[in-house]
């Protein structure tokens, strides 16, 4: 008995450390890329320091980090199985009387916790950095996407006040959509004739108005008009902003359920927020699917030979599982199925695959 726990605790050891090395060096390229090319991106700002630039590159890393987590852990229990077969580790173990299904459940254990950790704990930093990233993109590229540079892109939306419609367009927003910067906006009458055109550093919702900063107004057949605050009267609220604006992945884990219920109140659509909750909620399931997926295809013993089959194959199998949930996503979010149908089948799928294919290599 007390093998056995040493010998879990072991495995269990061995592939945190795999998954936290290949966690690692995925966050390090993509820090490395991502800097490249905000340096690129910067080389003609002056006032753009190296390091405001390494600070927005490393604010986004780690939400680029979060969608990629799965594969870090599938990368992490391949590397980790095919070490110990090469070493014979396996080999031992098995004459020992030690199972198969015992040396994997150490890695399910493992990786069940690093999900619970990355929902609960890592979601919401990933979230709070990214918030900052965008801060300090504004602050960067304020004075040189200043006047409509992403008059054609960015966010779009349309409302309705006492003075009319309008027609806003930012090229970022920040609080989910409660502070924009770089906007466009086209103003109209009640008649909907067109009114004027508004550019802007940047907007603040306030209590039934839009409070802009360094604004310039364009009006046919009069000269332009700059003004340093202009308000701009609106009837949205943050919700009805946040529905427009705010991803839901910028959406902290713990205020996912207030959103939902918020939006549903204001009687918006909340599927984005409710699938993005349900897909942080079966995060810690996906990770012990993938750790299946993985032993699935790195349990064969060195000496059989075809390791590069099996490491290809095992990656195969999770790029497969990727493009299936995004499927399932853009079907969700198209309102054509269920939010927890959507979260919760790739894991299924996923987690019956490995399970199979164990059954099948283990038990004949």
């Amino acid at each position: 008995m007390r093998v056995g726990q040493t010998l879990s605790r072991y495995f269990g050891t061995r592939f945190l450390l795999a998954t936290l090395a290949a966690l690692g060096g995925v966050m390090a390229l993509v820090a490395l890329i991502d800097y490249v090319e905000l340096v690129r991106r910067t080389a003609d700002i002056p006032h753009a320091t190296a390091l405001m630039v390494f600070q927005t590159s490393i604010f986004r890393v780690p939400q680029v980090t979060e969608r990629i987590m799965p594969f870090c852990v599938l990368i992490g229990a391949m590397s980790c199985y095919l070490s110990l077969s090469r070493r014979n580790e396996l080999v031992v173990a098995r004459a020992a009387g030690v199972s198969a299904w015992e040396f994997i459940a150490p890695a399910v254990i493992v990786a069940l916790g690093i999900g619970i950790l990355a929902t609960t704990i890592y979601n919401p930093i990933s979230a709070a950095m990214h918030e900052r990233s965008k801060r300090l993109e504004g602050v960067i590229f304020g004075n040189a996407q200043f006047f409509g540079t992403y008059g054609v892109s960015g966010f779009w939306i349309r409302q309705k006040s006492v003075d009319g419609q309008s027609i806003i367009n930012a090229a970022s927003s920040q609080e989910q959509g409660v502070r924009l910067a770089n906007l466009t906006i086209f103003t109209f009458d009640q008649s909907g004739a067109f009114k004027e055109r508004i550019e802007a550093k940047s907007a603040l919702l306030q209590p039934g108005a839009w409070r802009l900063s360094e604004a310039r107004i364009f009006a046919p057949g009069i000269l332009p008009q700059s003004k340093d605050t202009y308000l701009l009267n609106t009837n949205l609220t943050p919700e009805q902003v946040r529905e427009s604006f705010a991803t839901p992945e910028t959406v902290p884990f713990w205020q996912l359920p207030s959103y939902i219920e918020t939006a549903e109140h204001a009687g918006l659509a909340a599927a984005g927020y409710r699938l993005q909750y349900q897909k942080l909620l079966s995060r810690p399931f996906l990770l012990a699917a993938m750790v299946l997926l993985a032993a699935a295809f790195s349990l064969r013993f060195f000496r059989f030979g075809g390791v590069q089959k099996m490491v290809l194959g095992g990656i195969l199998s999770g790029f497969l599982l990727y493009v299936f949930s995004k499927v399932t996503e853009d079907i969700s979010k198209a309102e054509l199925l269920h939010p927890f149908a959507a979260a919760w089948i790739p894991v299924v799928v996923g987690g019956l695959t490995g399970l199979m294919a164990l059954l099948y290599l283990e038990d004949g």
